[in-house]
């Protein structure tokens, strides 16, 4: 119907998060405490991504001179090579996994304004505390304990669950779901309360992508390479453009 007003309904933005990967199967006769989990406050405005690749010469390749024998230069080896096809096969190529590397910016002021009771307590204290446990091997568990427990000369950890780190995946949007090692973490706290609580700090990450046969990074990798198609469909004219095709010589008559 013309001149109706239709209301203008702003996007949802999905916000990233990590994830404690957790079996589904239950433990007999103990209750497992809850993943972890931390969604950002607020998405990343710059996330850094790198990949390296090490080319190096087969290590039984060898270059003779008289008596010794001294391993090849890269830029030696390539001399030996007219088909590029066949010097991709031959030479040796250690491929590094993905890492990535951004802030988490954490803020508690509009929380604090709406009373929020947590935010009050201990302004963003939950949300770093929950990041650190990431770094933490899951058997070195105090909650169950008491604090006198912990008081007494033989108190320790619970032990129980594996002596690593946790295994975390990162969302960030519906098409990546990264399962990842969180390598490092650097918080630099900017603001405190009355008993010394952060509410405000920058938490830089580093992680590590765990590319193998999981569902996880099987699912990620596939999407891209789906929207690397998008992209493979404008090739064929640059392809005519830039690389002409070479022209076959006459017969003589």
């Amino acid at each position: 119907m013309p001149g109706t007003f239709k209301p203008f309904r702003q996007p949802i933005i999905l916000h990233g998060a990590f994830v404690e990967y957790e079996s589904k199967a239950k433990s007999k006769g103990k209750s497992k405490p809850p993943p972890l989990i931390v969604d950002f406050q607020f998405n990343p405005e710059t996330i850094s991504r790198d990949r390296s690749n090490t080319f190096a010469v087969p290590g039984k390749v060898q270059k003779g001179r008289g008596r010794r024998k001294e391993p090849l230069s890269l830029r030696q080896y390539h001399q030996r090579f007219k088909d590029l096809l066949k010097l991709r096969d031959q030479q040796s190529v250690k491929i590094s996994p993905e890492t990535i590397s951004f802030d988490i910016r954490l803020d508690a002021t509009d929380e604090l304004n709406d009373g929020d009771i947590i935010a009050q307590a201990y302004g963003i204290a939950p949300q770093l505390s929950t990041l650190e446990l990431m770094m933490h091997p899951k058997n070195e568990r105090l909650l169950e304990k008491s604090d006198e427990d912990l008081l007494k000369p033989k108190a320790g950890f619970t032990f129980s669950g594996s002596s690593n780190p946790p295994m975390l995946l990162f969302a960030w949007g519906k098409n990546k779901v990264l399962p990842v090692n969180l390598t490092s973490i650097r918080v630099r706290e900017e603001e405190f309360d009355a008993n010394l609580n952060p509410i405000r700090a920058i938490v830089t990450v580093s992680l590590t992508v765990i590319e193998g046969p999981n569902k996880h990074y099987l699912f990620s990798k596939k999407r891209k390479e789906e929207t690397a198609t998008k992209y493979k469909a404008t090739m064929p004219t640059y392809v005519e453009t830039f690389i002409p095709k070479s022209k076959t010589k006459s017969s003589p008559k």
